[in-house]
């Protein structure tokens, strides 16, 4: 009876458990992110670096991914994207959705920006041959009123650089991302006057 007498003692005597203390402001509480102090948060416009490029869609693809669950189906979206002064890029998005597709592939091209340099007549300097893969493109500058000849991806591609005046012929594989990235290399490769003239020793 005793020993249960001391307990009980004990027990009423114990101080209570003060409260913690909320943390000062600025200071971490609990591992949780410092305390945001008040006031409206600023707004930040964000300016459009490509309000002037255009976009273009050139194919659009479903395409699917066999799981175990079964097929997992998504689409997918090549985009050119240009100002018809030299500057173009293209690039491929993918997403459950079209519109989500079409997005991703237009802000991939506006980072991959490739330039070419247009002589008189909005043309190319010389002909050349751009290659990948199995695809070759054939590109000829041409005179002024001609127009661009050529099939969908490459036109597409050569409308947005700024090419008003070229002809075409695709040799070998039809696929349209590999049309328009054998485009690109033959852009990519033209050579200006002043370049030609150094090649040639020709101060």
């Amino acid at each position: 009876m005793e020993e249960n007498k001391v307990v009980v003692a004990e027990t009423e005597t114990a101080a209570p458990v003060a409260p913690k203390a909320d943390a000062p402001q600025g200071q971490r509480r609990d591992n949780r992110r410092p305390a945001r102090r008040g006031g409206p948060r600023e707004r930040r416009e964000r300016r459009d670096e490509y309000k002037e490029f255009e976009e273009r869609v050139v194919f659009i693809n479903r395409v699917s991914k066999t799981v175990k669950g079964g097929r997992r189906m998504k689409f997918t979206a090549l985009v050119v994207v240009g100002d018809r002064k030299g500057k173009y890029g293209f690039a491929v998005g993918k997403a459950a959705e079209v519109p989500d597709a079409i997005k991703k592939a237009i802000e991939a091209a506006k980072k991959n920006l490739y330039q070419i340099h247009l002589v008189k007549g909005f043309t190319i300097a010389h002909e050349i041959i751009g290659k990948f893969g199995a695809c070759n493109v054939l590109l000829k500058p041409a005179p002024d009123g001609t127009g661009i000849v050529a099939g969908g991806p490459v036109r597409a591609i050569l409308e947005l650089a700024g090419v008003q005046n070229v002809c075409s012929k695709v040799y070998g594989s039809r696929a349209p991302i590999n049309i328009i990235r054998a485009t690109n290399q033959g852009l990519n490769n033209l050579k200006n006057y002043k370049v030609m003239k150094k090649l040639r020793g020709k101060e």
